[in-house]
């Protein structure tokens, strides 16, 4: 059996390769996918010498090129788009980090037989899509993010998934959940990405910091699941061990509890193998002696959360300017060209823009995001 890894420098990429040395030795790592992290990409090829891998970032592919020295094949994005179009493997991981995964879902789609998906930003956008032109149809899904996968894993056994009275998601609140929004005025970068709980990339960290993350995970559990919006809610649980709670018709409230180490739900993404683990990991249970706190989102704490709730969310071209207005003031940030509580600012401006495009495919989609961030330069 085969695998391809779509951001293999990532830290899901990375814990998924330590995963399959330690757990999965029978799994053959085919291909390896990343942006610019030349370094890392060079140190996994020396360890699971995969047939292809490919770099984004033109530069970086050209020096790889010229200094590797194995029969790794170094792919263009022409060749990347080929070979999947006319190849099969047995499992992908889709961890590429924003939108842009969009470029390349089509062909995933086209090659893999299990996807196992962390990027949440392609569900947000194009998640109508994958509901009316059943997408994902000889593709099976599994969700890697801690909340829908502790979701899968409760609808897994149950063919009535809607028959509950509500969804909540947890989020742990980050570095911030105790703090006021209008004195984080100052924070800096290196300040908004120490997460509590999670090592994540800077994105992802930042989405925690400030709930945008919640916000994207309230879409993709709609769009995943069929679960309508009003039955979606979030809560702060800083324990970060609780992901989602399912409320039933008869008043009973399931808690969906693990670890909170992205290794479980990797692991259990590459069990489908039928390969047995090599060895127990034993830290992986959750310890006894455990403290749960829930608390309400609060919207002088995370004021994204309260704009997300009365924006309509029935409208897909909402959705995806909420997404690229969110990469567009993260990226912003971290560049150091405005304040952590701009971010909000940002978001809500791009939302405010007026642009109608056919929005019917996944090319329309790319392009709609494309316009989207040239329209957004003139406002800031």
């Amino acid at each position: 059996m085969i695998i391809n890894i779509y951001g293999s420098t990532g830290e899901i990429g990375k814990k998924t390769l330590t995963i399959i040395k330690k757990f999965f030795p029978k799994i053959k790592v085919n291909l390896l996918c990343a942006n610019s992290n030349l370094k890392v990409l060079k140190k996994q090829i020396d360890i699971f010498k995969p047939k292809y891998a490919f770099l984004s970032d033109n530069n970086a592919s050209n020096k790889l090129k010229s200094t590797l020295r194995s029969n790794t094949k170094v792919l263009s994005f022409e060749q990347l788009c080929y070979y999947l179009s006319n190849s099969k493997s047995d499992f992908s991981i889709l961890a590429i980090s924003g939108y842009k995964s969009l470029y390349y879902l089509d062909y995933i789609i086209k090659n893999t037989h299990n996807l196992g998906l962390v990027n949440k930003e392609a569900i947000v956008s194009a998640g109508h899509i994958f509901q009316k032109k059943k997408y994902f149809k000889k593709t099976k899904i599994f969700p890697i993010d801690s909340e829908h996968f502790s979701l899968f894993e409760s609808f897994k056994f149950n063919n009535n998934e809607n028959n509950f009275k509500k969804i909540v998601l947890t989020a742990s609140g980050g570095p911030f959940y105790n703090k006021k929004f209008k004195s984080l005025e100052k924070i800096s970068f290196s300040e908004a990405i120490k997460h509590p709980k999670w090592k994540m990339g800077y994105k992802n960290s930042i989405d925690s910091a400030t709930l945008v993350n919640k916000c994207l995970e309230v879409v993709e559990a709609h769009y995943l699941f069929g679960v309508p919006f009003e039955k979606i809610d979030i809560i702060i649980h800083p324990q970060a061990l609780v992901h989602s709670i399912i409320t039933k018709e008869n008043f009973v409230s399931n808690f969906n509890l693990f670890k909170n180490d992205m290794s479980i739900p990797i692991l259990n993404f590459l069990l489908q193998s039928k390969f047995k683990l090599k060895k127990n990991n034993n830290n992986l249970f959750f310890k006894t002696n455990l403290q749960l706190d829930f608390y309400k989102v609060q919207n002088q704490v995370f004021p994204i959360y309260n704009f997300f709730k009365n924006m309509n969310k029935k409208n897909p071209a909402n959705l995806i300017k909420f997404n690229t207005g969110n990469e567009l003031a993260v990226n912003m940030f971290k560049d150091n060209l405005i304040k952590y509580t701009d971010i909000i600012e940002i978001i809500k401006k791009v939302v405010s823009i007026e642009l109608n495009s056919p929005l019917n495919n996944i090319k329309d989609i790319i392009n709609y995001h494309e316009k989207i961030e040239k329209k957004s330069k003139f406002l800031f």
